[in-house]
């Protein structure tokens, strides 16, 4: 196809080359497993741990703290499940946002079940969480905090460090989903003053299937793998070597390259908002207008169904989301957007556009090109378009 656009780097982005050249020894050359005390092993070792150095590194962390898992979803059940039962001795309240991801929201309705209470902090209409809405939550049973450092769908960015200070004086443990952050922006865990943090390899440019959860020295965590002594005996699993080489070298990357990539994406991204609210009307742009990712673009366009705009732009050859990538297949209404007060009707028209860094302004022309005549195409067809233009004519 001619013109492509790929417009969906949340959901994940290509690999760096210079990744898969990292990786490719250990597929063969260097194939063995780092918990066998001989030469093959000891090198598949000594790589993980480099990589944890670079990962570390990225966060502001230490590498003992790092804890390498397979994806953010593990990450995540982690971090809910594994420091909430760990201390279930100071109680079972937790607290999270009414917008996080499911693989935070899932596992805390699994604890509800277990007896667990839960806290649902709400967010304004640019899906901003209030530091002062999460202390008017914490309890002194409270055991957990976990508040996402920006949101997926919408882009918006949290005052992780004003709601750190807030859950320090509980004595809570306070867990951050840095999923949609780390490697794109600036994340430094000392300076956001969080106890744990997932992060994902695929969001900066490494391989699928790995990621981590830096977990501060001396919180102690119930593992969810048994049956091994991997990472210090909180997730046991053969590591996966090749992807651990990965995400460590495209950690060094982005902490190497994050200020040049973050200036190409924010002025792609300016331009693909300016260009979609010009050319479309009856659309707005959701998630905070200042306080967003440099790569994220996301809108509701009314009267339409975002589902529909999707298959026409892939039909167009772009890419691009109308929801969580984990859930948009399922039609229903975001939760992400119901938390900030857009109808349903409007949210049926979301659509999410994340830039990566082999985007370049003709991506983003195709799309202001494309977009348009889809929308109006739809809108042609839909009844309620046909209701607001005959209801506008009287």
């Amino acid at each position: 196809m001619a013109n492509y656009a790929y417009l969906d780097n949340a959901a994940t982005a290509p690999v760096d080359v210079r990744v898969i050249e990292a990786m490719m020894p250990y597929f063969r050359e260097k194939f063995g497993n780092p918990v066998s005390f001989h030469e093959c092993g000891l090198r598949a070792s000594d790589a993980i741990e480099v990589a944890r150095e670079q990962v570390a590194r990225l966060i502001g962390g230490q590498p003992g703290e790092i804890i390498f898992t397979s994806c953010g979803t593990e990450s995540n059940n982690l971090a809910i499940k594994g420091l909430a039962r760990r201390g279930i001795a100071k109680g079972k309240h937790i607290v999270v946002s009414s917008i996080e991801h499911f693989s935070i929201l899932h596992p805390v309705r699994t604890l509800e079940k277990q007896g667990f209470k839960v806290t649902y902090v709400p967010v304004d209409e640019h899906g901003i969480i209030d530091p002062e809405q999460v202390a008017r939550s914490l309890r002194p049973d409270t055991v957990l905090v976990s508040i996402m450092h920006a949101n997926n769908e919408v882009g918006t960015i949290q005052p992780i460090e004003d709601i750190a200070r807030v859950v320090k004086k509980s004595g809570a443990i306070f867990h951050t989903d840095a999923i949609a952050t780390a490697g794109i922006i600036p994340v430094d865990v000392q300076k956001l003053g969080v106890d744990a943090l997932s992060l994902v390899s695929n969001q900066f440019y490494g391989p699928q299937g790995v990621a981590a959860l830096w977990l501060r020295r001396n919180i102690g965590i119930d593992p969810l793998l048994e049956g091994g002594i991997q990472e210090g005996d909180i997730r046991s699993g053969t590591h996966n070597v090749p992807g651990i080489v990965g995400i460590g070298k495209a950690a060094e990357l982005a902490w190497n390259e994050m200020p040049k990539r973050a200036k190409k994406l924010t002025s792609l991204r300016d331009m693909l908002i300016e260009g979609v609210l010009k050319n479309i009307e009856h659309t707005i742009l959701t998630g905070h207008p200042e306080k967003r990712l440099p790569h994220h673009a996301s809108f509701c366009v009314r009267f339409i169904e975002g589902e529909a705009m999707l298959a026409y732009l892939s039909s167009q050859g772009i890419s691009a989301a109308s929801g969580s990538a984990c859930a948009a297949k399922y039609l229903k209404s975001s939760h992400v957007l119901a938390a900030m007060g857009i109808p349903a009707e409007l949210a049926q028209g979301s659509l999410i556009c994340t830039l990566g860094i082999e985007n370049t302004k003709a991506d983003v022309d195709l799309m202001i090109k494309e977009l348009p005549p889809v929308v109006k195409r739809l809108r042609e067809i839909s009844p309620l378009y046909d209701e607001f233009i005959r209801r506008n004519k009287k």
